[in-house]
């Protein structure tokens, strides 16, 4: 289901045909610490398998921020690949895109929606996000 919501001067949107496919590549791959030199066609095989978000300024269109989620909305759901373009920093807009995507997601009745950051705790502290109860319980495979 294609969602937009109005956040100030932008638009939140779930249509992937609005995406800026390039700028998303080139925020990722060159200013993100966790994507780092990821290649354009892995970007756009992430893109094309997961459910995306993208923030638009209101008069241009242009893309302002960008949030991606892995689920099979039933059960879990991964957000990952948060990017806000730095000259849209600081005005609540990072925090209003992960509210749309909680928001979108909530009537799936998902279990959880798990998400992994390094520097951004206090962002996803105020939408509800929260550390594990026991991180014990969570394994990975890293397949690198």
């Amino acid at each position: 289901m294609k969602e937009t919501i109005a956040f100030g001067p932008y638009e939140i949107s779930t249509d992937p045909a609005r995406l800026d496919r390039a700028r998303i590549h080139r925020w990722l791959s060159t200013d993100a610490y966790w994507a780092l030199g990821r290649s354009r066609e892995k970007q756009d095989r992430a893109i094309d398998g997961s459910l995306n978000f993208g923030a638009y300024e209101g008069e241009s269109g242009t893309m302002a921020a960008y949030a991606r989620v892995v689920t099979d909305l039933a059960t879990f759901a991964w957000l990952c690949d948060v990017y806000v373009d730095p000259a849209a920093r600081g005005g609540g807009l990072g925090t209003a895109l992960v509210s749309a995507v909680r928001d979108h997601l909530a009537p799936y009745g998902l279990k959880r929606v798990a998400l992994a950051t390094q520097d951004a705790h206090g962002v996803y502290e105020k939408i509800g996000f929260r550390p594990l109860e026991d991180p014990r319980h969570w394994m990975a495979l890293d397949l690198r």
